[in-house]
């Protein structure tokens, strides 16, 4: 690589680090039935071979890898360890082999795939879902696409948005106005300044992963049709945990019907990976023909269906894990409220405990991991605005009460 273009990566990369904004990955290695206790081996990539740092700046080392709690897992509902959803995809491999062979329309359908959009169809009350390999490619793909399909198209977007439904707008082309977050005078105002004749999406989150926030659906719904805008909602941090039967909170609310376009995630509360959209037959069916991110990428392998199929055919009956995830939720938020911590306070099963400084929320992380066996991975810029720098805690059932009574007592000795 020339010396210059080289220099060039080094100088941003040294930047991000004195930051404290530079990422290393944890390597954790799970043991089948032991989640969540996995054995951490230390942290990847390390290129200090290459690119020198000061000592303040290095990742924790471990003499020898040693047993650690993970608490920021999105495996909300430990259905990743379930036997029902790895039986499933062994039996797949067993019977279909590893890979789906190619893209949707080339080798890559099976009945397992046409069996989980039914399904998925199904959890939100809709005609029919689409999988794709990715929440993120699921977003990117239906905005952008819509955008593209509705001409003259103004998008409204929440200003909390996660970057994949970011993406889609801007690769959509198409006119965007972007609301404060969850304020619906504002996103009135933009609706308002718009000729009525425009077609308008409006694209939001359901439970907001950072802050934990729920969004009040029912009453964008209300501008939506008031406005005659097309409404566009991800729940990814919502399927699988809220409703009677895991379909979110627009389902739990009872108001799903009122959404044009339902997006969720297989890889968080269902335990396994991919994304998907949820509508109207018609709707499906453009973005499945038009979406080039849809077209032209290998589909999920046949195993990854069967253990989200599993998955979301026992979480519709279901409801041990939500429970048991609740009360633990509830009383990791009690302890640390009575002992004085800062949390972002909502509504949701997410537990924001603030920080505000990038450096210090990093050396916290790595102080709780290297003594305490405390996996916390600390939120920095850019998932977070500067200043709002967090540990963000996301408690599953299958954490015991021993568990959380360590983990309040390492925060506590490491944060206050």
């Amino acid at each position: 690589m020339f010396d210059r273009y080289e220099q060039l990566l080094h100088d941003r990369l040294r930047e991000l680090t004195l930051r404290g904004d530079y990422r290393y990955f944890a390597r954790m290695e799970r043991s089948e039935g032991q989640f969540p206790a996995v054995t951490a081996h230390g942290f990847s990539p390390d290129f200090r071979a290459y690119y020198p740092k000061t000592a303040n700046h290095l990742p924790p080392i471990f003499d020898a890898p040693h047993e650690t709690i993970v608490w920021c897992s999105n495996d909300y509902l430990g259905m990743g360890q379930s036997d029902l959803v790895k039986s499933a995809m062994c039996s797949a491999i067993n019977t279909y082999g590893a890979g789906a062979g190619g893209t949707r329309n080339i080798a890559g359908t099976t009945e397992l795939h046409d069996e989980l959009e039914a399904e998925l169809a199904d959890l939100h009350g809709k005609q029919a879902a689409l999988l794709f390999t990715s929440g993120y490619i699921a977003n990117e793909a239906s905005i952008s696409t819509l955008g593209r399909i509705f001409s003259d198209c103004v998008i409204f977007s929440d200003a909390d948005n996660h970057a994949s439904m970011i993406a889609g707008i801007r690769h959509s082309g198409a006119e965007k106005k972007i609301w404060r977050h969850n304020d619906l005078d504002h996103l009135e105002q933009l609706l308002q300044s718009v000729d009525p004749a425009r077609r308008k999406i409006i694209a939001f989150e359901s439970v907001y992963s950072m802050d934990g926030d729920i969004a009040p659906i029912a009453d964008i719904c209300d501008l939506a049709e008031r406005y005659d805008a097309f409404t566009y909602l991800d729940e990814v941090h919502a399927v699988g945990m809220y409703g009677p039967r895991g379909g979110g909170v627009a389902e739990r609310e009872n108001i799903a019907n009122r959404i044009d376009l339902i997006q969720g995630t297989l890889g968080k509360a269902f335990g396994v990976v991919g994304g998907y959209i949820a509508g109207d037959a018609v709707c499906i069916d453009a973005i499945r023909s038009f979406a080039p991110e849809f077209i032209f990428t290998t589909a999920l392998p046949p195993a990854i269906a069967a253990g989200a199929l599993a998955s979301v055919r026992h979480l519709k009956k279901s409801d041990v894990e939500r429970l048991a995830q609740r009360r633990n939720v509830a009383k990791v938020k009690s302890l640390l409220r009575d002992g004085g911590a800062k949390l972002i306070e909502n509504d949701s099963h997410i537990i924001p405990v603030l920080i505000g400084d990038a450096r210090r929320c990093k050396s916290i992380s790595d102080n709780l991991l290297r003594e305490r066996g405390v996996y916390l991975q600390p939120i920095n810029y850019p998932t977070v605005p500067k200043g709002t720098e967090r540990l963000r805690i996301t408690p599953s059932p299958l954490h015991t009460d021993d568990q959380i009574d360590e983990l309040v007592e390492a925060i506590f000795q490491h944060t206050l």
